[in-house]
């Protein structure tokens, strides 16, 4: 009897990971263009690009911003005073947007989720 349960253990674990990894190679994550241009934060053990940087954008020139989320837990992106939220991201995906003001200032950006340790700030300034 219990050498028929570890036999079923064995076979789910087996079919769980073959069906696992054929999802992941019929839809891998995206890598194209778009991560090209702009701004890429990635939401990664609950930091932005490790380090929660502080954006740069000059003012009346559109910034295209994505957010990628390569963690096995739910992130967003929000910017208060800009308007800015991307809704609970979940493992690869993405958000894209893009960031244009007329006026200069100093903008808090976090992730609601996790804001003691995923918060950053975006500078609007006339020179990057």
């Amino acid at each position: 009897m219990l050498n028929n349960l570890i036999a079923i253990v064995v076979i789910s674990f087996i079919i769980v990971g073959s069906l696992w990894g054929i999802g992941n190679l019929l839809n891998p994550v995206k890598k194209n263009a778009m991560y090209a241009e702009g701004i890429l934060l990635v939401a990664e053990n609950n930091f932005f690009n490790n380090t929660n940087p502080t954006l740069h954008i000059e003012r009346n020139k559109p910034e295209k911003i994505t957010i990628l989320n390569k963690d096995f837990v739910r992130h967003d992106f929000i910017i208060d005073e800009l308007n800015v939220n991307t809704g609970y991201l979940y493992s690869a995906q993405d958000f894209t947007t893009a960031i244009a003001s007329r006026e200069s200032g100093t903008f808090e950006y976090y992730c609601s989720l996790h804001p003691s340790t995923m918060r950053g700030k975006l500078i609007i300034s006339d020179n990057k």
